[in-house]
């Protein structure tokens, strides 16, 4: 028995918006993938929640950069920075330090072998000894509870910040998948996009995430729908200030395509399964996990028009996250999942 050892053992849910690590079974770190680095040297500046408050707001000498664009790491050497100061903050938070690391990482399911290598790279780079990857839909499905051996099909739908995963898995494996980079981020660029031709406001991606989480909607009609949230904002052509109150109306009305997308996408992935899964997954209902699960009405929608029941994550936010750190706690027996 092993009384001491040098090697610590993470999980990560490495998100285009959020990347949350976890480390003996405790969430440790959960905060935005974003960096703030010095222009003339890349030295890193903030990480996380301090480089967030610095988005938009920067002087002429720092720059603010999200590594992963879309699912996948854009800048490599952004990436590594980010993961090792987030680990650095893991490591005080939990009081070790370890000169070496083990490493499970979720990767989105349609992640090709240049993308897979890039991820493996930069957490090798963030001292990683053992670096595993696990694909987010199958990772979703360990963290919502799932018996991913079973001999029947469960279908997860993990809407993420860059990319939405679709899969059936049965039988240890991910049997057809389905990956569009339609997603949390597109839904706040289409905001963006409103507010400016609608109001003639110019509103930052923070704020535009912001109108999304207070008053975002994939329905016209709520049973309990919230109050409108009001944007501060300068007039595009004058630059005077403007408040306009926002309705969740309106956003869905603004959204309304790259929802009906991911609808699109979910009704592709069912034709795609084979007869006897299908059967299974019309008894046992879709799963959604991901930020993208906790938009309003989403999940009515969704029922009413592929009419298969749709379930929302517990906690979905974190259901990857959960489901690597599962995978990490029994490597050996989960071995057949992990790349």
């Amino acid at each position: 028995m092993r009384l001491f050892s040098l090697t610590k053992e993470i999980a990560i849910d490495l998100g285009t918006a959020n990347t949350i690590i976890m480390h003996n079974d405790k969430i440790v770190i959960n905060e935005p993938s974003i960096v703030a680095l010095d222009k003339r040297t890349d030295k890193l500046i903030a990480v996380g929640k301090e480089a967030q408050q610095m988005e938009g707001r920067c002087p002429e000498g720092i720059r603010t950069v999200r590594p992963l664009r879309k699912g996948v790491i854009a800048d490599f050497n952004a990436a590594e920075l980010m993961l090792r100061g987030l680990i650095k903050k893991a490591s005080s938070k939990s009081n070790w330090f370890s000169p070496s690391l083990r490493m499970v990482v979720g990767i989105p399911s349609g992640s090709t072998e240049v993308e897979i290598r890039a991820v493996r790279d930069s957490s090798e780079h963030a001292n990683g000894r053992d670096v595993y990857m696990l694909y987010e839909p199958m990772a979703a499905a360990l963290g919502i509870g799932l018996d991913v051996e079973a001999a029947e099909g469960n279908m997860i739908v993990d809407i993420g910040g860059g990319t939405t995963e679709i899969a059936v898995i049965s039988l240890g494996g991910i049997v057809s998948n389905k990956s569009i980079q339609i997603a949390g981020d597109d839904l706040t660029e289409d905001i963006q996009g409103h507010m400016r031709r609608a109001h003639n406001v110019r509103i930052g991606l923070p704020t535009a995430e912001q109108i999304k989480i207070k008053v975002g909607s994939a329905l016209t009609e709520l049973e309990n729908p919230p109050e409108d949230f009001v944007v501060h904002g300068p007039n595009q052509i004058t630059a005077l200030p403007m408040e306009i109150p926002v309705t969740y109306q309106e956003i869905s009305h603004c959204i309304e395509k790259s929802i009906s997308k991911i609808e699109a996408a979910v009704l592709s992935a069912l034709e795609e399964t084979p007869p006897e899964l299908y059967a299974d997954i019309v008894h046992n209902g879709i799963w959604l996990a991901g930020g993208g699960a906790m938009l309003r009405g989403l999940d009515k929608r969704l029922t009413d028009k592929i009419g298969i029941q749709f379930h929302i994550a517990e906690d979905p936010l974190l259901s990857v996250a959960r489901g690597t750190g599962v995978a990490l706690k029994h490597i050996n027996s989960f071995s057949f999942l992990i790349r």
